[in-house]
């Protein structure tokens, strides 16, 4: 079924009007028409199903039916903290990301980052990111619109950890699978979580124990060196396994 986020849902009694790009979209992309279904999300967890009552220039009208529990969300909030790959390396793994259940990306700057922007390029950046972000969340079903938060430091995202339930950290020095299966397991539960992924070149190793004295877990993820653009998918990829219900 199309799905579309409108805001302040709540305001909202028998019918949703729907304004935008996603007018044209709904008559010229997918040539909907009156009497068809659509799910209209609050960007909060609440899908609506709704009947298309009207269709106008630049208004869609959908009158709602019933009113669910989104079921694509994970029971952990989870933030990526993104080590600043090169190239357009971060907008694969916002999208990858974003399908796998991640809450929130934080693009990091790390030692060894060697993409450096300037806030004008930033704000560009963030834009676009969140825009990806916006559209995978429309593919996948998410009952919430993921955000790629500012560029931070390595320190500020240690710091921003800090408010999270738990953290953890791959890194190829770290203790065997026994002990981070004990650790991805120990997930399950938890209220929220961060990942903390390096860049091209891995962390160096002043900054892991930086963050071991902050209690982030060190966990490897096998024989193999994966790449950035693969470490927080793999790792994603394992959490949802395991705390999905």
């Amino acid at each position: 079924m199309p799905r579309f986020y409108v805001e302040d849902l709540i305001s909202y009694n028998k019918s949703i009007e729907i304004r935008g790009e996603d007018v044209n979209h709904i008559k010229n992309v997918l040539r909907l028409r009156v009497g068809e279904e659509i799910t209209v999300c609050d960007g909060r967890g609440k899908d609506y199903i709704c009947t298309i009552s009207d269709i106008e220039a630049d208004l869609v009208t959908a009158d709602i039916t019933d009113i669910v529990s989104n079921a694509a969300e994970l029971s952990t909030r989870i933030v990526l903290f993104q080590g600043m790959p090169k190239s357009d390396k971060l907008e694969l793994i916002i999208q990858k990301a974003v399908e796998l259940g991640v809450n929130e990306i934080v693009p990091v700057y790390t030692e060894r980052t060697v993409v450096k922007l300037d806030a004008k390029k930033e704000s560009k950046k963030l834009e676009r990111y969140n825009m990806i972000a916006l559209s995978a969340a429309k593919q996948s079903g998410r009952g919430i619109i993921p955000k790629v938060s500012g560029f931070m430091t390595y320190k500020k995202a240690l710091e921003y950890a800090k408010d999270l339930e738990m953290n953890i950290i791959p890194y190829e020095e770290a203790e065997g699978l026994s002990y981070s299966r004990e650790i991805i397991s120990d997930i399950k539960g938890k209220k929220s979580l961060g990942i903390f992924i390096g860049p091209e070149g891995g962390f160096a190793k002043e900054e892991v124990e930086l963050a071991q004295n902050q209690d982030i877990k060190c966990i490897t993820l096998g024989h193999r060196i994966l790449r950035t653009e693969t470490a927080g998918l793999a790792v994603l990829s394992i959490i949802m396994f395991e705390i999905d219900e």
